[in-house]
């Protein structure tokens, strides 16, 4: 039965990913990291660089009548600006005289409100949602033989290979309940691939951000969410999601779709494991 639920999952993944993708988005209301000044939350690969909270600049603060505590350590904000240079023949490497549009990555440093500011306040109020803990995801969590331990800190969902520790928002933190269960399942797939589990070369090594090994570990532990959410019957609510998050990896490895199998063979191997299903 379980082999036929990853089936339709996949299937059903891979006719999302055709239909063309979806705005991800994180599923977590509460710890998310956002500009002070605008309330917007920081994209791309800032969120992996900040923890959740309210940023600003230093001339922000000043200028808001606030200041920085001393001795606080700012951190970094990467972003793309275009900017036009002129273009070089490829033989000669002169310059042609036509101008060419190019991205250029470029970085502002900014400070924690609150935490590393004095005589400014935070904008931001949280909002909590009182949920019912979902049955059937709290049966897979628990039946989780040899698993990780967890930790429910707002704002980051990771897991930690060197410490063995999954750490996932709470459950008051998310607007849908299923969502909680989705991410939570994210990221026990990941925990799979510990050298004592089924030591699976996205964990064990030190893949790099955007790696192909980083990506393709990303792809099998969504599918394998995907999966848990197909067995636990939640699969309707997380489907989209999941479909426009993996086709952000696959953009990272070229589009190349025929990894989704691949990848699905691993999940399943991760999903099996966390079930502790074993086939003949």
């Amino acid at each position: 039965m379980s082999k036929k639920i990853y089936e339709m999952i996949t299937n059903q993944i891979i006719e999302k990913l055709e239909q063309g993708t979806i705005p991800w988005r994180k599923p977590w209301i509460n710890g998310v990291a956002v500009n002070w000044k605008t309330q917007k939350p920081y994209r791309g690969i800032n969120t992996m660089l900040l923890d959740g909270g309210e940023y600003a600049t230093f001339k922000q603060i000043s200028e808001a009548g606030g200041k920085v505590k001393k001795g606080a350590k700012s951190h970094i904000v990467v972003f793309w600006k275009l900017t036009k240079v002129k273009e070089k023949d490829e033989k000669t490497g002169e310059e042609t005289g036509e101008k060419i549009t190019v991205p250029l990555l470029r970085y502002y440093r900014v400070f924690k409100v609150g935490e590393q500011t004095e005589g400014i306040e935070r904008k931001r109020k949280e909002k909590e949602f009182n949920h019912d803990p979902i049955e059937e995801g709290e049966k897979i969590v628990n039946g989780y033989i040899n698993a990780p331990d967890y930790t429910y800190h707002s704002g980051r969902a990771y897991y930690q290979p060197f410490t063995d520790v999954v750490n996932v928002p709470p459950l008051k933190d998310f607007e849908k309940p299923e969502e909680f269960y989705s991410t939570k399942f994210h990221e026990m797939v990941h925990s799979t691939g510990h050298k004592d589990r089924l030591n699976r070369e996205g964990v064990k090594g030190l893949a790099s951000f955007g790696s192909e090994t980083y990506s393709k570990e990303e792809l099998i532990a969504e599918l394998g969410a995907s999966m848990i959410c197909g067995v636990a019957g939640i699969d309707n609510h997380t489907i989209e999601n999941s479909a426009s998050y993996i086709q952000s990896w696959l953009n990272a490895l070229k589009n190349d779709k025929t990894l989704i199998v691949f990848a699905s063979q691993q999940a399943q191997k991760a999903v099996d494991y966390i079930l502790n299903v074993k086939f003949d």
